[in-house]
């Protein structure tokens, strides 16, 4: 550990800065951080940045909405084939929180 890395987490931490329960990802030295950036206190390092594709909102929320619909037509017929009549009022109830759920999604 470096003498010039343990002032600057002194410092760090003497303005408000808190120590991370995760170890840093280079060397497992304990890493503090303020103002959103970590910091080793061993290595002296930072994690890097990486560019994180984002997914389209609408296709995520397309593929919801077409796997809700999905399991609303197999609902659908495990109605129209039970017989049991609280069975049939749990599948009801599971119908009504997905179309909920859709129109959230929407």
């Amino acid at each position: 550990m470096s003498e010039e890395f343990t002032k600057k987490a002194v410092e760090m931490l003497l303005q408000g800065a808190t120590m991370l329960r995760e170890p840093c990802p280079y060397c497992s030295g304990v890493r503090i951080m303020k103002e959103g950036k970590a910091f080793c206190v061993s290595c002296g390092r930072t994690p890097e940045k990486r560019n994180v594709p984002k997914q389209d909102n609408k296709i995520q929320k397309s593929a919801l909405i077409d796997t809700l619909e999905k399991k609303l037509e197999v609902l659908s017929k495990e109605l129209e084939l039970e017989s049991d009549h609280e069975k049939q009022q749990i599948i009801l109830k599971s119908i009504n929180s997905i179309i909920e759920a859709i129109n959230k999604v929407k």
